[in-house]
C-alpha cells in the first residue's frame, strides 16, 4: 500500500500590511489548514512582544530568532498555512529556508496601500518616528528582490480584496497538488543499453534507465511516462499526443534523429511546453556529424556528456521551469 504523500506547507511573505494574516486566515478555512505565525511563535518563545524584543536586544537578534524558528518548522510543520514576518525573507539564509518550507507566496503590495492600512499601527517599531511612507519606500525597495528571489507565486494585492486573493490562492494550491505530467521519449537503439558500444553508453541496461526514471519521478512527485521508439513516424506520432494528453514537459533522447531529422524538430516545435534534449554521451568530443543537433535549437535545454544522470538532470530543469515563478491575476 503507498503511503499517503504529505502536502507541503503554503507560505506567506510579503511587506507589513500586505494583508498575510487576514489572507492567511481565510486561507485556513478555505483549505482547512491550521494557521501558524512566525511573529506570534517568536513572542511566544521569547515571552515578550516584537517591540520588546527589538527594543531589548535589537533587530539582530530578531532576525536570528526567525531563522532559528524557521529550522524548527522545516524539521516538524507540514500541511500548514505559515505566515512569516515581513523582513524574514531579508536574510538569504531564510530565503532559502522558506523555499524548503513549502510553497511560497509574495502578497506584492504598493507602499501608498501600506502607508493607508498601517498609518495608525503603533506596533511596528520599523515604521516609528517620523516619515513613515518614506521609510515604507525604503524598505521595501530594500526588500522587493528578496521577496522575489523566493516566491513561487507573486499577487498584487492592491486592487483585490482579501478574499479574492485568498481564492486566488487556493485555487493555485489545489492545482499543485496534481503530480506534474511528464514524457520521456528515447529514440533508436537506446533499447540497446547496455548491450551497444558500452565504452560510450555504459554497462547498465535499459530497464535499469526506465527504474531510475521511475524512482526521479516517485521522489519529485511527477508522473512520468517513458515512451522508446526505433521509428521516426512512431516519436512523431507520440510527440502530436503530448499535445491533448495534458503533457507538461518532455524530456527527449532523439537518438541518431538529433542529427538529421526535421520531421521530430517540427513537431516538438508544435508543443508549447519545456522541452530538453538528452545525449548520454559527449557528443561535442564524438563524430563531426554528432556535433550538430537539428532538434536542439526548438528545445530550452540540451544536456549531454552527464550519462544516465543526464535523465534526471533534465527533470529537475522541466519540473523548475513549470514550476517556476508566475503572477497570480484575479483579472
Amino acid at each position: 500500500m503507498k503511503e499517503k504523500r504529505t502536502e507541503e506547507n503554503v507560505v506567506l511573505i510579503g511587506f507589513m500590511g500586505s494583508g498575510k494574516t487576514t489572507v492567511g486566515l481565510r486561507l485556513s478555512y478555505g483549505l482547512k489548514r491550521a494557521i501558524e505565525d512566525t511573529d506570534k511563535l517568536i513572542e511566544k518563545k521569547e515571552g515578550r512582544s516584537i517591540n520588546e524584543i527589538f527594543a531589548d536586544d535589537g533587530e539582530s537578534y530578531f532576525r536570528n530568532c526567525e531563522t532559528e524558528l524557521l529550522e524548527e518548522l522545516c524539521n516538524g510543520r507540514k500541511n500548514k498555512i505559515i505566515s512569516v514576518g515581513g523582513g524574514t525573507p531579508v536574510k538569504q539564509e531564510n530565503r532559502a529556508l522558506l523555499k524548503k518550507l513549502g510553497t511560497v507566496i509574495y502578497l506584492r503590495v504598493r507602499p501608498e496601500t501600506v502607508f493607508e492600512r498601517l498609518r495608525y499601527d503603533e506596533t511596528r517599531p520599523l515604521l516609528a518616528g517620523p516619515n513613515p511612507l518614506e521609510k515604507i519606500c525604503s524598505l521595501m525597495e530594500e526588500r522587493s528582490a528578496a521577496y522575489e528571489e523566493c516566491a513561487d507565486y507573486i499577487v498584487d494585492v492592491d486592487e483585490l480584496r482579501l478574499d479574492e486573493v485568498a481564492t486566488l490562492i487556493k485555487e493555485c494550491v489545489e492545482k499543485r497538488k496534481k503530480p506534474r505530467k511528464l514524457l520521456v521519449i528515447n529514440g533508436p537503439n537506446l533499447n540497446f543499453l547496455g548491450i551497444r558500444e558500452k565504452s560510450v553508453y555504459g554497462t547498465q541496461d535499459y530497464n535499469y534507465l526506465l527504474k531510475l526514471i521511475e524512482e526521479k519521478g516517485s521522489a519529485v512527485g511527477a508522473d512520468i511516462t517513458v515512451f522508446q521508439s526505433n521509428h521516426e513516424g512512431g516519436i512523431i506520432d507520440r510527440i502530436q499526443e503530448a499535445y491533448f494528453d495534458g503533457t507538461e514537459g518532455i524530456i527527449i533522447n532523439p537518438g541518431a534523429y538529433t542529427h538529421y531529422s526535421y520531421a521530430i524538430r517540427d513537431a516538438l516545435a508544435s508543443i508549447v511546453v519545456p522541452k530538453v534534449e538528452v545525449h548520454i554521451s559527449d557528443i561535442t568530443q564524438r563524430e563531426e556529424f554528432r556535433k550538430i543537433s537539428v532538434t536542439a535549437p526548438v528545445c530550452h535545454k540540451q544536456i549531454y556528456g552527464q550519462g544516465l544522470d543526464g535523465y534526471l538532470q533534465a527533470i529537475d530543469f522541466v519540473l523548475e521551469t513549470v514550476s517556476g515563478k508566475n503572477t497570480l491575476s484575479g483579472k
